[in-house]
């Protein structure tokens, strides 16, 4: 089993979690999240003072799925997040030793 992080652009995710709903992968949690790289950051106009943000908002997906489904999984992401500007998100996948479905006791594959 392994579980994969997805960040990516906030106008992606729609599109991407409805194709790794297509594809089986459920059970994705999402999360708002703020970080910074390589990107410069933006800036705004706040009560007539520009300000700058170096931060990036973008959303991470979280899920955990057989091994089989990671290279199908990477292939949606880079085909519908991919813009080629920096900015597009990472994909981190780790291996996973244990998963415990706590209502049922279920584990492994199973708990999935």
């Amino acid at each position: 089993m392994k579980k994969i992080e997805i960040i990516i652009r906030r106008e992606k995710v729609d599109e991407v979690k409805k194709k790794l709903y297509e594809m089986g992968a459920t059970g994705i949690m999402l999360s708002n999240i703020a970080g910074y790289g390589q990107d410069e950051g933006y800036v705004q106009r706040y009560r007539g003072k520009e300000c700058k943000f170096q931060t990036v908002q973008k959303i991470k997906l979280e899920m955990v799925v057989k091994d089989e489904q990671v290279g199908p999984i990477i292939q949606i992401v880079m085909d519908l997040a991919r813009t080629g500007h920096p900015g597009d998100g990472r994909i981190y996948v780790y291996d996973v030793c244990e998963v415990v479905r706590i209502r049922t006791g279920e584990r492994g594959i199973d708990a999935l």
